[in-house]
């Protein structure tokens, strides 16, 4: 087992100093398309206020991701859209979700020696790990991350979803008031202090300060955390932003739509939740019946 050890270990610093040797040396337009690159992150940044929303972050992982990241970027190497925007939703850097999936890995890889070594010593099992096993725990430490990444992602995008529709309702009260399009999502924004309202009025205010439309800075918004609703909301606020009326009729048939499509979507999980429950009390009622019937089929085949 120790030389199992020894030898991955070495391996895993041959693999290492491998990779820095060989690592290309970047040319002139590949560092400009890099430095691109991280301005138009750093503008993102600054639009959507990550910075603020990546402050629980340790530092240390977040220096660790960050050398990750860079070498990815050096060798084209991108995550999927689909993994940036949960990230978006969750307000986690990716830097931070690269760590934490190297410390996965490194921990499911480690996993069945920590299991072993004990039951070694006490005689139960043979010291020996076998290498597919720490193999098949690393793989499934690295998934970990992901699959709560995916969760998380999905409960703050229903959340997201259902905080849109009120603050639909509210715009339209603004401009039922007498309020411009502006002003009235402004003043939508600032009722509620909840996680999506933050995002949105933090969207708002950085549009204000750089000069781009409201809409526009929620249709950037949309595309990011990949919400449809807030797209169309954009498209429709620039298509009739002059015309109050429209407006508020728009909004308030969206949110009454989304409201409708929120209440489906919870019906649906209610009755898929009520048939593993009943999966559930299926599969008891067999257990019980095979515990009555076999004592007499014991005995019938004694």
């Amino acid at each position: 087992m120790w030389v199992m050890l020894a030898g991955a270990v070495a391996g895993g610093g041959v693999m290492l100093a491998a990779v820095l040797v060989a690592q290309p040396p970047t040319t002139g337009p590949v560092g400009l398309a890099r430095f691109d690159e991280q301005l138009r992150r750093g503008r993102r940044t600054a639009t959507l206020t990550a910075d603020r929303r990546h402050q629980g972050e340790s530092a240390r992982m977040r220096k660790i991701g960050s050398d990750l990241a860079e070498a990815l970027d050096s060798r084209g190497i991108r995550l999927p859209k689909s993994l940036t925007v949960q990230l978006g939703l969750v307000g986690m850097s990716r830097e931070m979700f690269l760590a934490r999936t190297v410390g996965g890995a490194l921990l499911g890889f480690l996993w069945p020696v920590f299991v072993v070594v004990p039951m070694a010593f006490l005689g139960v099992v043979a010291p020996i790990v076998p290498l597919w096993g720490m193999v098949l725990g690393a793989v499934v430490g690295a998934m970990v991350p992901s699959s709560q990444l995916r969760t998380q992602a999905a409960e703050r995008l229903r959340a997201f979803r259902h905080m849109l529709s009120a603050f639909l309702d509210l715009v339209a009260m603004n401009l039922a008031g007498g309020r411009g399009v502006p002003e009235a999502l402004q003043a939508a924004a600032s009722i509620s202090d909840s996680e999506a309202m933050v995002r949105i009025r933090d969207t708002l205010e950085a549009a204000k300060l750089q000069g781009v439309t409201p809409w526009a800075a929620l249709g950037e918004l949309g595309d990011e955390i990949d919400l449809d609703e807030l797209r169309d909301l954009a498209a429709s606020l620039a298509l009739v932003a002059e015309d109050g009326a429209k407006v508020r009729e728009s909004l308030a048939a969206r949110a009454a739509s989304m409201r409708s499509k929120e209440l489906a979507d919870a019906e649906g999980r209610a009755a898929a939740k009520s048939q593993s429950m009943l999966v559930a009390q299926l599969l008891m009622c067999v257990g019980f019946l095979l515990f009555l019937i076999y004592p007499a089929l014991a005995m019938v085949l004694v």
